[in-house]
Formats: C-alpha cells, structure tokens, sequence
C-alpha cells in the first residue's frame, strides 16, 4: 500500500538521491530497535520524467530492491524473496511505501546495520536510482522472564518460547514481549508493550490456554494488563488504579485461570471523555458580578 505525498518533500527532499527523472528517498521509524522487532522502511519516490509511470516488477527484474549489511560491510542473509506491487506515480507526484526489513531479511542478531533501496524501471523509460543510506541499531534487550512451551497447530505439537524483555531508550524503559521458534530459535514475533516504571516488578504467567499475562506500571498510578497469545499476537489490553489495600495483583487459578485482583479498573476513554466535560464547564465564562 501506498500513499500520495505532495510534490514538495520537505526534510526527505535533502536527504534524496536526484541525479534523474526519480527522486528518492529512504527513512526508519526510529533508530534503535530490539532484535526482531519490526523494523519499518519509508521509501518516497518524486516522478519528474514528464509522463505518468508505472513501476511494475518482472519476472527478471524487480522495481525495488533492499540493500541491508551489516557493520561489517557484509549484506544481511534474506528471509524471502521481495514481491512488492505496482506503484503507479502521476506526473510531478510523490508516493511513499512503508516496508517491513525484518519481513525480507533475518534481523534477529545485535549489531549495527545499515540500508539503501534501488528503484528501477523493467520498461527503462527512466534510469534506475539508488536512495540515501541510513544507519540502524538492534540490541538484545534485557532479560526479564522465559517459558518454553508446547501448542498444538494444525494438529501437530510445535515447541516456542516466550520472553519478556525491558529495553532502556533514552530516558525510558520499555517492556518487549517476544516468541521464538523452538526449533530454530529465532524470534517470530517480538513487539514493544509500552513504556514501564520499574519501581514496581512487573508480574507474568501463563494461563492454560499459552497466553501470557503480563501486569506492569505503566505511569505512576496506572497499571497495565496484557494478554499476548501463544504466536505472539496481542490479544487483550486493560488498565487498573491501585486498591485501598495495596497494588494491584496478577493471580493464577489452579484451574489454569489467570485473573487481576485488588484493583479499580479503568478506562482511559471514559476518563478523558470526564475530563472534557470538566474542562467545558470550566471554561464557561462567569456573568456574575460581586
């Protein structure tokens, strides 16, 4: 999927590649990632050929092309091959596409990398480009807690891990969840649940259904329950204030139940919606006179 940008680029416009009919250009999400973690490319292309083109890959040539290597100068071992669709780019048109690196290459090991990205035309109405290169981190995150358990897919028993993971940023702390292969032991999915305050521990099982549970402080007085599921994906997410007994406590059943206990639950959403009708009255002006 892509998306029409205007034709003026702003800060990409310096960083782009424009020797030819296409301007290009290649940007991150952010710098630092976790390893295997989504690691988002935005790829913008400018069409000045005077014409209306269509970027569309052949059998022989693809339209685009990643280069990932590592700080070693050697190119990252890919996962697939890249199959992206056509892009169709009006005259005088910019068009960006995001891609997921770790979807095409195997960015499962810390270190420092780097990548550009070639945008060629297989019908050769305009000569091929290379964008800018950018630098990027993966780290290794901080070991919090791991389980290695079984579930059953399609019928057949298959082996993971879980893992939960803090990872310093800056002036934040953030806790990574991540499930790994247990065959080859690489991540299959590894994602940020948030921002956490480890003044307090955050609290984690697993419920009989392999989902994991995760209880942590998410700002000084909110507490954050997630449910991740057993290939990874986030399946429930709700929010709990601190009971007049004490903090909020994440208890397993011996019917393999999982549940939250001494907390006032709380909804973001409903507390805004609060705060709005508060600020409304507030902001009423005040005709009376002393």
């Amino acid at each position: 999927m892509h998306r029409l940008l205007a034709t003026t680029i702003g800060f990409f416009g310096l960083l782009s590649i424009s020797h030819g009919q296409l301007v290009s250009s290649i940007s991150l999400d952010k710098k630092n990632y976790v390893a295997g973690e989504s690691v988002i490319a935005e790829i913008i292309i400018t069409n000045h050929s005077g014409e209306e083109l269509t970027l569309a890959s052949t059998r022989e040539t693809p339209w685009l092309t990643f280069v990932v290597s590592n700080s070693s100068g050697n190119p990252v071992s890919t996962r697939k091959l890249n199959a992206f669709g056509a892009m169709k780019i009006g005259v005088g048109q910019s068009l960006a596409r995001q891609v997921d690196l770790s979807e095409y290459f195997l960015l499962t090991s810390q270190g420092n990398f780097a990548v550009s990205a070639v945008i060629r035309d297989p019908q050769a109405k305009v000569s091929s480009v290379t964008t800018n290169r950018v630098l990027f981190n993966l780290n290794s995150g901080r070991h919090y807690w791991a389980q290695k358990y079984g579930m059953k897919k399609d019928g057949v028993i298959v082996n993971r891990e879980m893992k939960l993971m803090t990872f310093a940023s800056g002036q934040s702390t953030q806790l990574y969840t991540q499930v790994l292969d247990g065959k080859t032991g690489l991540p299959m999915k590894t994602y940020s649940l948030g921002d956490v305050l480890m003044v307090r521990k955050p609290m984690v099982t697993l419920d009989s259904s392999k989902r994991m549970h995760v209880m942590y402080l998410g700002t000084p007085s909110i507490w954050v329950h997630c449910q991740i599921d057993g290939d990874g994906m986030l399946v429930g997410r709700d929010f709990h204030k601190r009971a007049e007994q004490g903090d909020p406590v994440l208890m397993a059943y011996g019917d393999g139940s999982v549940r939250v206990l001494n907390s006032i639950p709380y909804d973001p959403k409903a507390a805004e919606e609060e705060r709005k009708k508060v600020r409304k009255a507030t902001d009423r002006p005040n005709f009376d006179t002393p």
